[in-house]
């Protein structure tokens, strides 16, 4: 049973259980000595996005790293993919991410990269946990002439980015181009402006002044509304929209139109075959993903594998499969071959490079995926029983479910990281889709409140 650790690390809100600056420490040793090596002074990597929170967070676990024996390199501000990115640039033994991602700013959250750059595995989260509820972790501390050292990495954002433009094709500029970006005041703020001019683009940055609590507040990929309105505004090429911890990316083009990330999958899945680098001839998505993508990779001939939803669990299939390209279709993509996580600054590199081999507007390259109208309604829930043994929520799915026949799907699950229940419906109308989301959610809300 897992205590702590959700499909995305720990989350939760800031300076109440599980995100108080206890569990914090508990966890800076945990995973300190987890990493502990004989004959070796392990050095684990900290960085956080713009929330207020983080710097309570921060120096809880430099104390419980420290207090083991062990090295904290902190980085500051940074996205999430930048993190992963930074621990096996300096070859450190792990890195920590505090950051809630798309949550708003009340929100906290950890998530722990092993020195390999990929999240870690369900066991190794476990043994953390398992090692934070013991109560005898802070026996095992060193003496006091073995204690760590915090070092502050000062060259973190220039390692970064010099990594995202070595990502774009270098026969390729962005000169002449002009994008938008939206980066929802959080982690992207610095790093996404100065890669794109330094591949020659003109850029208007939005939300990219955060001031603790603006991240996320009706902007970045969740809230692309206004980015919209901007690049239609200034005649711009594209627009792109992050989240706070900058590992998702939702796209608009010029005419305005907001593209998921199945629509990403498509265009990119078609750039990838095109080169004869899609790998296995494979694309790997999730149960989330609408229709039309498994449709349009279809007419692709292309290969498609859906998961249960989590990036962790795409990428799991990725590596068993040898996939190059996955994601979902909130934008969480990854790109194997760039990077072992999801970065929303790659995917929208990944975009661009696509309207440049193509010699087409994104507006152009998106009819290669027809979207059917979805639904998706987040219910507030005090308890999670198995969906299955509530027999009102089971007898609604299957009503909607007969009555949409091969013209939709209905998915209802839990969230990994918050106290909701997701309702997603996909029907042949938007009038049809609603109808029937709102009459589950309304059982849900009823069965489980």
């Amino acid at each position: 049973m897992r205590r702590l650790f959700g499909t995305d690390g720990i989350r939760g809100v800031a300076n109440e259980y599980p995100m108080t600056a206890e569990i914090a420490l508990n966890i800076g040793r945990a995973t300190a000595y987890l990493f502990k090596r004989k004959g070796h002074t392990p050095r684990i990597i900290i960085g956080k996005d713009t929330r207020v929170s983080g710097y309570m967070l921060e120096n809880a676990l430099v104390s419980g790293i420290c207090s083991m024996g062990v090295n904290a390199l902190l980085v500051g501000p940074l996205p999430t993919p930048g993190i992963a990115f930074i621990t096996t640039n300096m070859r450190a033994d792990a890195g920590i991410v505090i950051s809630a991602s798309h949550n708003p700013f009340q929100d906290n959250g950890i998530k722990i990269f092993s020195g390999e750059g990929f999240k870690l595995s369900d066991e190794k989260e476990l043994e953390i946990e398992e090692m934070v509820f013991s109560n005898h972790v802070h026996t095992l501390h060193p003496s006091p002439q073995e204690l760590g050292k915090a070092y502050r990495i000062e060259d973190a954002k220039g390692r970064y980015i010099v990594f995202l433009k070595h990502t774009f094709p270098k026969e390729y500029t962005l000169e002449g181009m002009k994008i938008v970006l939206d980066c929802a005041n959080g982690a992207t703020y610095k790093v996404a402006p100065i890669t794109f001019v330094e591949l020659g683009a003109e850029v208007n940055p939005l939300f990219a002044e955060p001031n603790g609590e603006n991240i996320n507040a009706n902007c970045g990929s969740q809230h692309p509304e206004i980015l919209a309105e901007e690049v239609v505004k200034n005649k711009a090429d594209v627009g792109f929209a992050f989240d706070g911890d900058g590992d998702r990316l939702i796209a608009v083009d010029e005419k305005g139109n907001i593209l998921t990330g199945d629509q990403i999958l498509a265009i990119c899945g078609k750039m990838l075959k095109k080169e004869g680098k899609l790998t296995n001839n494979l694309v790997v998505s999730t149960v989330m993903s609408n229709i039309g993508l498994g449709l349009a990779l279809r007419e692709l001939d292309i290969e498609h594998i859906m998961t249960k939803v989590g990036d962790r669990y795409v990428l799991e299939e990725m590596q068993v499969k040898g996939a190059s390209i996955g994601g979902e279709e909130c934008g969480h993509l990854i790109f194997l071959q760039h990077h072992t996580t999801g970065d929303g600054i790659i995917t929208a590199l990944q975009v661009l490079a696509a309207m440049k081999k193509e010699q087409k507007p994104l507006s152009e390259l998106a009819q290669i995926m027809k979207v059917f109208p979805q639904m998706l309604i987040n219910v507030k829930v005090k308890a999670k029983p198995e969906i299955s043994t509530v027999p009102e929520i089971n007898k609604v799915i299957k009503d909607v479910e007969k009555e949409l026949g091969d013209k939709g799907r209905v998915l209802v699950r839990y969230s990994g990281t918050e106290p909701m229940c997701r309702v997603m419906v996909e029907g042949p109308t938007q009038e049809h889709t609603e109808r029937y989301c709102k009459r589950i959610a309304h059982v849900v809300q009823n069965k489980l409140n």
